[in-house]
């Protein structure tokens, strides 16, 4: 029964000097109070009495978020910012033995450096400026912390919360601004209708003067049309009567009229240039010869 005892203690003993790390953590090992060594992932064996994990310390990134802290802008304006720091441990043993309470070392390192950098800016540069805060915080930090065995990766402003009365004369400049440029995007919507309207008006007044010259032209080339329809008319209608009487001259010439019948046609042909618009007509002494001057009668009719 003692053996079985002692057995069993022994196997508790061996098993509570039995000490698995998993991933992402790394333990600190003390000898008797001393720094022994650093342990990875991975199963390892502790000397019962004389080693101990001092330490478990976790390698992943980290994010902690500091309260608001107060600090005075260049030109003497309180406001509270508060910070977000992303951190990972780098050596075990330094996070171990460098500082008491790294969280709090960093969050007081971050309120002084902080205070520091805003020190040296106006308001409005602060409100503009958070990438080059973060970075220089970022740089500060990460020197400073260099000795606990920690390196900042990132810092980031989460808020800044200036006092009510410049939360008020910033609302009131936000709104006067927005006012401002409300009422140049209205002038300049009036600007444009109004030009759109005078450009309309010029475009109209340019077709209708085109439409009034295309209708010019287009009423002389009627005219011009009508003007050589009607020269061809009178030509094509005089033509007609040169024909006619060409062919009534020599369907008389194709009847060998007799002499009675010449003289008929020839007082005839007297008459009508009598009715004309002849003012002087020459008669011939012997009027047997006016079938012979009928032509030159009626030529000279035409011509008058």
């Amino acid at each position: 029964m003692g053996y079985v005892i002692f057995a069993i203690i022994i196997i508790v003993i061996l098993g509570s000097c039995v000490r698995i790390v998993p991933q992402a953590h790394a333990y600190v090992i003390e000898s008797l109070g001393a720094y022994r060594g650093t342990w990875s992932v991975g199963i390892h064996f502790l000397i019962p009495v004389i080693d101990r994990v001092a330490k478990n310390v976790v390698l992943k990134e980290q994010v902690v978020d500091f309260a608001p802290q107060p600090v005075i802008t260049k030109d003497n304006v309180t406001m509270r910012i508060d910070t977000v720091v992303f951190y990972q441990i780098t050596d075990p043993k330094l996070f171990a033995y460098g500082v008491e309470n790294p969280i709090m070392a960093i969050e007081n390192l971050t309120a002084t450096t902080l205070r520091n950098i805003i020190g040296d800016l106006e308001l409005d540069e602060t409100l503009t400026s958070r990438e080059i805060i973060n970075t220089k915080m970022r740089v500060q930090l990460d020197s400073a912390t260099d000795p606990w065995g920690i390196k900042v990766n990132r810092v980031e402003l989460k808020n800044i919360i200036p006092p009510a009365a410049i939360q008020d004369a910033m609302e009131k400049q936000m709104k006067a601004e927005r006012e401002r440029r409300e009422a140049i995007l209205i002038a300049e919507g009036e600007k444009k209708s109004t030009i759109l309207i005078a450009e309309g008006k010029k475009q109209s007044a340019i077709l209708d003067a085109e439409a009034e010259k295309e209708a010019a032209i287009l009423r002389a080339e009627a005219k011009k049309e009508a003007t050589i329809r009607e020269a061809e008319g009178q030509a094509e209608a005089i033509l007609a009567v040169q024909r006619a009487n060409a062919e009534g001259i020599k369907l008389i010439n194709e009847s060998n009229p007799t002499e009675a019948v010449l003289q008929l046609k020839s007082l005839e042909a007297f008459k009508e240039a009598a009715n004309g618009n002849a003012n002087k007509i020459i008669i011939p002494s012997d009027l047997q010869g006016i079938a012979g001057l009928t032509t030159s009668i009626a030529e000279i009719a035409k011509r008058k």
